[in-house]
């Protein structure tokens, strides 16, 4: 059968694979340690599913606005002002299903056949293809382990052609935890500025931070570097909301109503009663999130520890978001030779650096119990050491 050669061009999700093959190992009673999907394993806070719940009974079960129900886009909009100290009202946004989409329609809505997008590897795996699939070209650009894996503004304005159209940044980042300190960002906006191209700052992890790190996001630089800014985000990881597919893009009008047009014709509105979830999420008190931050940094610890213990392994120290991304150079083996070896062998589950542009690493996700981090470390430990 002869598919769209769009499809060709993109590879399927690693991360999403090999979770599938763990929990097809765990429903035939293997006692499997899995460290590869990036989903916290808290349950969503009760009030925010208690809202969710009130709006089904109120009846709010019908088709609503393509970009999102007036009240949400409000919330994220007070929210970006007042937290992220951006400048943005309700007409600057669009709730999508998920983060993801969110990046989607934003590089379907701004990139034309051919033109560049700057990505700085390790990446999420889900960028370039993302690019691919709206006929651009991802640039990778290398990063690595003695630069904790940041792109430096050099490399940035290095990259930039007259084809370039778009820059990704992460921060908090997957797969590598890394938060870019805000003179670090301040140097990035400046070639953005100078170079007038645009920039996404993908901020899905923000709310999970640690040992004192900062979150600036770019576009509050300065109003040039505003001016040139997009926001993607959403309430997956710091609300324990994945299933909810509940996401946002913020930036200037003209794209957004570009986004929507884009969404009215693909999904429409994102789910009618979750959106009223989402608004209890931004505008009640924000102890569940600190909770589970907290739980978090316990677990990086414990993991960071034991990691340390481990001859011929190294990863930088992850200041947010909830992965450690291991140096595996030292074992002669390829991301994906490890990791089978290791889910075959061991039962326990990693995601190949491969899939992020690092075959030299593995990622490990820190978003599960602490029973399973003794474990699942104490397996790895005892793999690595019979292969070095």
């Amino acid at each position: 059968m002869k598919l769209a050669a769009r499809v060709e061009k993109v590879q399927p999700s690693l991360t999403l694979a090999i979770a599938a093959k763990a929990k097809a190992m765990k429903a035939t009673g293997i006692d499997v340690c899995s460290f590869s999907t990036g989903e916290p394993d808290f349950d969503t806070p009760e009030h925010i599913k208690a809202a969710a719940k009130q709006a089904l009974d109120e009846g709010k079960t019908k088709y609503g606005p393509a970009a999102g129900e007036p009240k949400l886009r409000e919330a994220i909009a007070h929210k970006l002002k007042t937290e992220n100290h951006l400048a943005y009202s309700a007409d600057n946004v669009i709730v999508t299903n998920g983060g993801k989409h969110s990046l989607f329609n934003l590089i379907l809505a701004l990139i034309d056949p051919g033109e560049e997008v700057i990505i700085p590897a390790p990446y999420w795996l889900s960028y370039p293809e993302m690019v691919r699939l709206a006929s651009g070209e991802p640039i990778i650009v290398p990063t690595d382990e003695k630069n904790n894996y940041k792109i430096t503004p050099e490399q940035l304005r290095q990259a930039i052609t007259p084809k370039t159209r778009l820059f990704i940044l992460n921060s908090p980042s997957n797969p590598t935890g890394v938060v870019y300190t805000p003179d670090e960002i301040k140097a990035l906006a400046e070639v953005v500025v100078e170079k007038d191209i645009w920039v996404v700052s993908d901020e899905i992890y923000e709310k999970i931070i640690y040992d004192g790190a900062e979150h600036l996001s770019i576009g509050a630089v300065s109003p040039q570097a505003f001016d040139r800014t997009l926001i993607s985000n959403g309430f997956a990881k710091g609300y324990s909301m994945t299933g909810w597919r509940i996401g946002y893009l913020a930036g200037p009008v003209e794209i957004i109503k570009a986004a929507s047009t884009i969404q009215g014709h693909s999904t429409s509105n994102v789910c009618t009663f979750a959106q009223y979830g989402a608004i209890a999420a931004l505008t009640s008190p924000q102890d569940c999130v600190e909770e589970m931050r907290q739980a978090f940094a316990k677990r990086r610890q414990v993991m960071l520890e034991r990691l340390r213990a481990i001859p011929g392994l190294s990863c930088p120290t992850p200041d947010g978001a909830f992965y450690l991304f291991i140096n595996i150079s030292k074992t002669g083996l390829t991301s994906l030779e490890f990791c089978d070896a290791l889910l075959e062998n061991q039962q326990v589950a990693a995601i190949p650096g491969i899939a992020f542009g690092a075959d030299d690493c593995i990622r490990l996700s820190y978003a599960t119990d602490m029973s399973t981090i003794e474990k699942g470390m104490e397996r790895l430990d005892k793999f690595v050491r019979s292969r070095i």
